[in-house]
């Protein structure tokens, strides 16, 4: 059994969590909810699922766990992760996930929620002590499956109406939609929320098998698809989310995707933030592109959640936050639309995504061209599967065992100027563009970011990054 605590919950193959490990990490989670005071014996815990085909086993199975620990569970069924999360807040109930996101369709993967919003990294850890002690004391856990009370129609109508009230009437009309469905479970939701708001929407590609996609870094495959039916369909844009409905895609009246970090800037301008945090792999462009501050993190969703919980701490107001993929936290309230939107410390892809098409309908411009009218650095981003994850850890080593080391790993691209370690390893060439190393916390692979003078030439940087990376690898 190979679990662990990623960059946004615990991943692991899903032929082992379908068995005792789900409850044996979802009674590590009560024990630490009733341990620390955060919840107190029969207080609820919402379930939530997403739409792979291992997600009702492990489901069934966490709930009868809670139960057996002294916690009353509530199945919330299949929905987006942060409307799990809205519920939770308003019932100050704590939540579990179980979603594996963008990863591979064999792999599966549990995020867990306090009633304040996502655990932290502390929280994992005590989660993951917990866990050991229980394997320690030798209790075994057979897999028993349970039902519970069902929360799902309450939690989609409270962030359907959450979503419903950000634009004003109509005020998408005219605008044809593509939504991409594959088997995000925020689907259904997204052409609802779209046809509510005027706009022609027209649904794509549903899937009744679980499809991985990756909105941080989009298949081959995928743009594909989109640019396909962006011709076939004469849409103004194409909508999508991952798995679990956290993270937004968007791509433009040709099918091309929109990146994450911009679609995360456009809803931090939508909002009115002040205060911004987002990850180093986010443009560098972005503190230009913004007039309030804005604070780098490590990647994951509980650094940007720590980072906007200090400045909330230190009397800043407006405070939100996005990850390199556009899923956007907020921590403090924001007016929207004449309505105040509570805060939702956790990623969201609806918001974002209505927040870029509302300003594609109040100009007169195509969404290229919108994208453009930003002026970020080109970037571009990827990611080799199926790199073991010792490997990963040998190539960063390396990396980071002097200048030489470095210098030769990337003697055919270029010649380093600066690094940062904050994570992953940032370097800045000599033509001032910039090449980030990064294994992925969620699954067996190595990220590759870069930023450059224009696209073709980030295309490139990507390209021979990702080259480098193979040949290494190769090399061992």
């Amino acid at each position: 059994m190979s679990l662990k605590f990623g960059t946004s919950g615990l991943r692991g193959l899903s032929v082992d969590l379908e068995g005792p490990a789900s409850a044996l990490y979802a009674t590590a989670f009560a024990r630490h909810l009733l341990a620390a005071g955060i919840a107190r014996p029969g207080d609820e815990v919402l379930v939530g699922r997403d739409l792979r085909a291992s997600s009702p086993a492990i489901s069934a199975i966490a709930i009868a766990a809670l139960r057996k620990a002294g916690l009353a569970p509530r199945d919330c069924g299949v929905l987006p992760t942060p409307a799990l999360a809205l519920l939770g807040l308003e019932r100050k109930a704590a939540g579990l996930m179980v979603t594996g996101s963008h990863i591979p369709a064999d792999r599966n993967g549990i995020k867990f929620y306090r009633p304040d919003g996502e655990i932290d990294k502390a929280d994992e850890a005590a989660i993951t002590a917990a866990a050991q002690a229980i394997r320690a004391e030798g209790v075994a856990f057979d897999a028993a499956r349970e039902d519970a009370e069902n929360l799902h129609e309450a939690a989609m109508a409270l962030y359907g109406a959450r979503n419903r009230a950000l634009l004003p009437e109509g005020g998408l009309a005219g605008l044809r939609i593509g939504v991409y469905q594959h088997s995000t479970v925020a689907r259904d939701l997204f052409v609802s929320v779209l046809a509510h708001y005027g706009a022609d929407v027209v649904a794509l590609g549903r899937s009744e098998t679980f499809i991985p996609v990756d909105t941080e870094a989009v298949s081959a495959e995928t743009v594909t698809l989109l640019q396909g039916w962006a011709a076939q369909h004469g849409l103004h844009a194409i909508i999508s989310a991952d798995g679990d409905g956290d993270r937004p895609l968007v791509a433009d009246e040709t099918g091309t995707p929109i990146r994450g970090d911009l679609v995360g800037l456009v809803a931090s301008r939508f909002l009115g933030a002040r205060v911004i945090a987002t990850p180093v792999t986010s443009n560098s462009g972005i503190e230009a592109a913004v007039a309030g501050k804005v604070l780098r993190t490590k990647v994951g969703s509980p650094y940007v959640i720590a980072a906007m919980n200090e400045a909330v701490a230190a009397g800043e107001t407006a405070v939100a936050g996005f990850e390199a993929n556009g899923g956007t936290l907020t921590a403090t309230p924001f007016t929207v639309n004449g309505h105040v939107l509570a805060p939702l410390p956790t990623r969201d892809s609806l918001m974002p995504v209505l927040a870029v098409l509302a300003l594609l309908a109040a100009g007169e411009r195509p969404l290229s061209q919108v994208a453009e009218g930003f002026a970020l650095p080109a970037a571009a981003s990827d990611r080799l599967e199926n790199v073991p994850v010792e490997t990963s850890a040998a190539l960063m080593a390396e990396l980071r065992s002097g200048a030489g080391a470095l210098s030769a790993f990337l003697a055919p691209i270029g010649v380093p100027a600066k690094t940062s370690d904050v994570d992953g390893l940032r370097v800045t060439l000599e033509d001032a563009s910039v090449i980030h190393f990064r294994p992925s916390g969620n699954a067996p692979e190595m990220r590759c970011y870069v930023e450059a003078a224009d696209e073709a030439a980030a295309a490139r940087l990507l390209k021979a990054g990702l080259q480098r990376i193979r040949e290494w690898a190769v090399s061992r």
